[in-house]
């Protein structure tokens, strides 16, 4: 199926949004189902924060408009070109105690940075955007080789981002991340309390 942007070009997942799920290599793991990628481990945790009054937060619909359709059988429809409505903003978003929270999940390959590329202009500009309003924005970020996730507040990522445009480098290294983030564990329930970090973002401000 051919996925188009607004602007009509051929919409070609990144490494992060490959529509296959990556898998960690199992090696002495605390947890049975270790492992799983990053979104699936966000959603574990967000139906945990609902179940248990904690927060309402929900990984965004993507809006896409189908365009063509094929009937190979009766009781099938196949979908074989569709379109974005609009560029996409961030992945996750709902109310945390009284909070607007805004977040988009990133993931790589790399051990030793994180490549900007993987992060697009008006995702930029829509979490200034809430920030302006008073609300949470902030990136959440798996180095899936080193099996290492981190909360990054948004203005780590956006410092990088103005260094690019100025010639700088188009990566944040890990270095980086390790002074300023702050790296989540994997637990049971919740999979990763993300929260407890955004708590620290809200009693730093």
């Amino acid at each position: 199926m051919a996925i188009r942007y607004p602007n009509g070009k051929v919409y070609q997942p990144t490494q992060n949004e490959s529509p296959e799920k990556k898998r960690l290599t199992k090696k002495d793991l605390s947890f049975s189902n270790r492992g799983k990628s990053l979104e699936d481990d966000l959603n574990e945790t967000n139906d945990f924060y609902v179940r248990n009054g904690i927060a309402s937060i929900y990984k965004k619909p993507v809006p896409i408009q189908i365009v063509k359709v094929e009937y190979p059988k009766r009781s099938a429809a196949v979908i074989r070109e569709a379109y974005f409505r609009t560029p996409s903003t961030t992945d996750y978003n709902g109310v945390w105690n009284g909070y607007y929270i805004d977040f988009e999940a990133k993931e790589t390959e790399s051990k030793t940075s994180f490549p900007l590329k993987n992060i697009h202009d008006h995702q930029i500009k829509h979490m200034q955007d809430v920030i302006a309003q008073k609300g949470i924005a902030f990136f959440i970020v798996r180095f899936t080789t080193l099996e290492r996730t981190f909360v990054v507040p948004f203005h780590m990522v956006e410092e990088a981002w103005r260094n690019m445009d100025n010639g700088g480098r188009k990566s944040i290294p890990l270095a980086l991340f390790e002074q300023v983030a702050e790296e989540l564990q994997l637990g049971l329930s919740p999979r990763l309390d993300y929260l407890l970090v955004v708590n620290k973002f809200v009693a730093n401000n």
